[in-house]
């Protein structure tokens, strides 16, 4: 190939290339009308919040654009800010892949939109704090001395609708490792959450599930559950999701048996197995 053929063959792809980038998709009407239709006066700054992310992380420079602005436009629908230094929602390279994932604020704020919920909480449990469990309504009992050590053993999460329904769900913390282990294939890598931010990916994972299961489950929060962690891909039909990470259909399949456990073995209670061992008289 002459060097002329070259040149032009060069210009060509570079031309190939700023067509498809995140910043020009934005910058095309039927995209910038669509997010002002989600967001109203809204759209411009969370266009710009979108190439920003994208110009500050290269591994997302390197995804598909349609994947980025995919993302983007589930949490533009759910009305999340996607700066990372927020919390509520994220748009995560993987594999050359771009994910949308939640945050832990991202599902107490949509929790909170329903109107049903007087507390909502999750956080980490110290070790000492938890003085009892009772398995048959599922309450935890904080000790009144509070925590013998500043070691974190778990994760809890609870809420209480208007209506005086609540739970709790508690989980040592050895099952949130074994569960992350599990169910993302990018846990222990440099670029994973649980690497960069294990506490606040342990609260969301441990919230999330009680509200996938227990909660009042909106139009908004299904659509959490089922995006959170997936590759949003755009077709005819609809939104189509991709778990290139995990498997969300397994990932909250868990008997309501687990979670009696868990907290039973945490505070030296009697599991499902000793309950079925043992005579009433």
């Amino acid at each position: 190939m002459s060097k002329l053929k070259q040149q032009l063959a060069q210009r060509a792809s570079n031309g190939l290339q700023e067509a498809t980038t995140v910043r020009s998709l934005l910058a095309r009407d039927s995209i910038k009308k669509r997010f002002e239709e989600l967001l109203g006066r809204k759209a411009p700054g969370f266009m710009s919040s979108v190439i920003n992310i994208v110009n500050s992380n290269t591994q997302l420079q390197q995804c598909d654009p349609n994947q980025v602005i995919a993302a983007a436009a589930v949490a533009a629908a759910m009305d999340l800010p996607i700066d990372p230094n927020l919390g509520f929602a994220y748009i995560v390279p993987y594999k050359g892949k771009a994910q949308f994932q939640m945050g832990y604020k991202g599902f107490v704020q949509l929790a909170m939109r329903t109107g049903m919920y007087k507390t909502i909480n999750a956080t980490h449990v110290y070790e000492g704090e938890i003085e009892s469990f009772n398995r048959i309504t599922g309450e935890v009992k904080f000790s009144e001395t509070g925590a013998t050590s500043d070691k974190i053993v778990g994760y809890i999460a609870y809420f209480k609708l208007l209506n005086g329904f609540e739970k709790y769900e508690y989980w040592p913390i050895e099952r949130v490792i074994e569960h992350a282990k599990r169910f993302s294939q990018s846990y222990g890598s440099n670029y994973s959450p649980w690497k960069t931010d294990f506490d606040a990916m342990a609260i969301k994972t441990v919230l999330k599930h009680l509200l996938s299961r227990y909660g009042v489950l909106s139009i908004e929060m299904q659509t959490a559950v089922k995006a959170d962690q997936a590759v949003v891909h755009e077709t005819d039909d609809g939104e189509q999701y991709e778990y290139v990470d995990n498997t969300v259909e397994a990932e909250y399949t868990v008997d309501a048996a687990d979670d009696v456990d868990a907290v039973a073995e945490a505070v030296g209670g009697p599991t499902e197995d000793d309950a079925e061992q043992t005579t009433l008289v």
